[in-house]
């Protein structure tokens, strides 16, 4: 960070800014590089809250913000020229919140820039817990460790002796679902999309089996092989064609958990879904969540899983890069399948 200038409390800050709305798969292109000024102080009255970034998450949803979206919904597009955002890690540098104090360590929704103004403080949660990996609440202690937890325990109602299976099994959320899956005693089968991401699964998360969708001809009878008496739990990350396997598969009164749809972000129009008629054949539950709604569990979650980090019983695998010029490759690896684990972008040292 350099001054500018003779002005000792403004700095050249580093950030990420979007150039148009993405169409297709992204591109490292598609995002820009720029410095700005900055003031490293709160405006006067107001109860912003000043940031210095240290880490940064890289997820799907990114991709789905910077799209053109026509409807309504859950997500808004950022607006071309605007800055990147993402859940991130930082410490306070100055607040005018009561809650919050200079040094304080803050995981929330910042820019992708190197210093970030945070305006509605009210979405920022204080880490208490520091003898774990800062980078881990933005992983198995952040928004994916607590979508896998809600889904996996409020939605999928998990009983011992049962069959799971997890798409995308090897990302920032599947590969917690699929060790709290054998927690509960259950049979765990994951997909993902190379030949070391299904090694890891079994080797060092635990799976039962795994296969690599990719080298699959036909998924209906893959997951035949792998689950031959049928599935009860299914928790989706992929939808399209996976699902429409997966709903040929599944047991009676089986459950599916819905968090995301990767497969189906990228394309101008969507798959369609064939074998609907067997969530009345088979009177499954699908349900789709979106985790912000669930923000009140998160104590109840961070008691349940620091315990389990603290004695091994839950592992993380992250895919770290380092400085903030590596954000936009990161997020084109989370469409080629080129990420292992959950990723995760070092801005800064503390």
């Amino acid at each position: 960070m350099e001054t500018d200038g003779g002005a000792g409390n403004v700095v050249r800050n580093k950030k990420l800014i979007l150039k148009d709305y993405i169409k297709g798969f992204p591109k490292e292109s598609d995002l820009h590089l720029t410095t700005e000024s900055i003031e490293l102080k709160v405006p006067q009255g107001s109860n912003a809250v000043l940031v210095k970034v240290l880490y940064l998450s890289i997820d799907p949803y990114q991709y789905i913000r910077s799209t053109k979206i026509e409807k309504p919904g859950y997500f808004s597009s950022y607006s071309p020229g605007s800055v990147m955002a993402s859940y991130g890690v930082g410490r306070v540098f100055e607040s005018g919140h009561s809650d919050f104090q200079k040094g304080d360590l803050v995981w929330g929704t910042t820019g992708w820039e190197e210093y970030s103004l945070i305006t509605e403080p009210e979405t920022l949660f204080k880490i208490q817990h520091s003898d774990v990996p800062l980078s881990y609440y933005l992983g198995v202690l952040g928004m994916p460790g607590l979508t896998a937890y809600v889904g996996f325990y409020e939605f999928c109602a998990p009983k011992k002796g049962e069959t799971v299976f997890i798409s995308s099994a090897f990302g920032a959320i599947g590969q917690l679902v699929g060790q709290l899956a054998k927690l509960m005693g259950c049979y765990v089968v994951g997909s993902a999309g190379s030949q070391e991401k299904v090694d890891l699964l079994k080797n060092k998360l635990g799976f039962d089996e795994a296969f690599n969708y990719k080298e699959e001809k036909n998924l209906d009878d893959t997951l035949k092989r792998h689950f031959p008496e049928g599935i009860d739990i299914c928790f989706d990350n992929v939808g399209g064609k996976m699902l429409d396997a997966v709903l040929l598969n599944m047991k009676l009164n089986g459950r599916i958990a819905h968090c995301g749809m990767i497969s189906q972000y990228t394309l101008d129009e969507p798959e369609g879904i064939k074998n609907m008629m067997n969530i009345i054949y088979k009177r499954l539950r699908l349900e789709g969540f979106v985790v912000t709604d669930y923000y009140h569990l998160f104590p109840k979650f961070l008691d349940f899983m620091l315990p389990c980090i603290r004695e091994g019983k839950i592992v993380y695998v992250e895919d770290v890069s380092e400085a903030l010029e590596s954000c936009p490759a990161a997020l084109v690896g989370l469409f080629n399948s080129s990420n292992l684990g959950k990723k995760v972008v070092i801005v800064a040292t503390e």
